[in-house]
């Protein structure tokens, strides 16, 4: 994902204030261990999380209405899609170590 310049601090602080319902809603698709890392050259963000093999997908998130409204929340400090989805690039595993 990646921010638009000058947004940093903004997004930090949206984050610090996540709403209580995309908490629920993150919790309750069995998400955890949640991260975001910034890379400050590119403003890119890449974010890793858990989730348990038994819940349902985190990609099917997207239609629910607590994430839609996160997404437009969002959407003026994030390069996004016409759905306002963030703008993402998958990546492939090259290395994991338990």
């Amino acid at each position: 994902m990646k921010l638009m310049p000058n947004c940093r601090e903004e997004y930090k602080r949206r984050h610090d204030q996540i709403w209580p319902e995309m908490v629920a809603l993150l919790k309750g698709r069995g998400v955890s261990d949640y991260t975001i890392f910034l890379d400050e050259e590119s403003d890119t963000l890449f974010a890793v999380q858990r989730q348990s093999e038994d819940g349902p997908s985190s990609q099917e998130m997207g239609s629910h209405p607590v994430m839609q409204r996160w997404w437009k929340y969002m959407a003026d400090i994030m390069e996004t899609n016409s759905d306002f989805s963030p703008v993402s690039k998958p990546l492939k595993r090259v290395f994991h170590l338990d």
